[in-house]
């Protein structure tokens, strides 16, 4: 298997081209410093990703920037904090801020070259426009969980955009789906036999952050520890 194989590349959008957990931990500062003991990155991180996911449940079709607001507030419960709904909605309209990572934009231009670019994410609309700036690229097809009505890991989402792009022409063994979070992408890419990619953004960092942790690991077919040794790697194998 050569990453030569495919047509369409399809991404997770935070987490692996954007750097949402310096994002989360930057708007979430109006609410940690009024917190009465001092918390690390990770336990921001993996308090955020367990509310997070606890909503995307209960709460499938709500829209993300709406749903960060109630995880805002969840979080002000849980570390003992009063806040008003206004800054709740701050928080949820803060994805337009969250930044890309430094190879993200780069490498997507390299890549758009040789594969269609497809988005499948847990966002709004509204909010990946934002995002989508960052990323300076014309992604072939975007499908959000707004779009769709549920978020990953649902099987949903996948069959979605699995039955999108075939009207695109692209089958299911022509999808890399490319993603650094194992609970939401690589766990139901690996039960729609999809071939993954794994963009371990955390190779230096215990734990997994701002996701939840998925158990049994699920596997994958290649691995790299940014997007730009993905695209260095692609260079490589058109080369070999």
């Amino acid at each position: 298997m050569k990453l030569t194989d495919f047509k369409a590349l399809t991404f997770d959008c935070y987490g692996t081209l954007i750097d949402w957990e310096s994002g989360m931990v930057e708007g979430l500062k109006p609410l940690t410093a009024k917190v009465g003991k001092s918390l690390t990155r990770d336990q921001i991180l993996e308090a955020h990703a367990r509310h997070e996911s606890s909503q995307q449940l209960q709460t499938p079709a709500k829209n993300y920037r709406d749903l960060l607001a109630t995880v805002y507030r969840r979080l002000a419960e849980e570390w003992g904090v009063s806040v008003d709904w206004a800054e709740c909605q701050a928080y949820g309209r803060s994805v337009k801020d969250w930044p890309a990572f430094h190879d993200s934009a780069g490498a997507l231009q390299y890549l758009k070259k040789h594969y269609k670019l497809v988005i499948l994410s847990n966002v709004d609309n509204e909010s990946f426009a934002a995002s989508n700036a960052r990323l300076q690229v014309a992604f072939d097809a975007v499908y959000t969980a707004e779009d769709i009505g549920s978020y990953k890991p649902s099987t949903r989402n996948f069959d979605y955009m699995v039955d999108k792009l075939g009207s695109l022409g692209i089958a299911k063994h022509e999808i890399l789906h490319t993603a650094e979070s194992m609970f939401h992408d690589h766990g139901p890419a690996n039960r729609h036999g999809l071939t993954s990619c794994w963009i371990y953004r955390r190779f230096d960092q215990e734990g997994f952050g701002a996701t939840m942790n998925p158990g049994e690991m699920p596997k994958y077919d290649f691995r790299f520890n940014s997007m730009a040794d993905l695209a260095k790697a692609h260079q490589e194998a058109l080369r070999g």
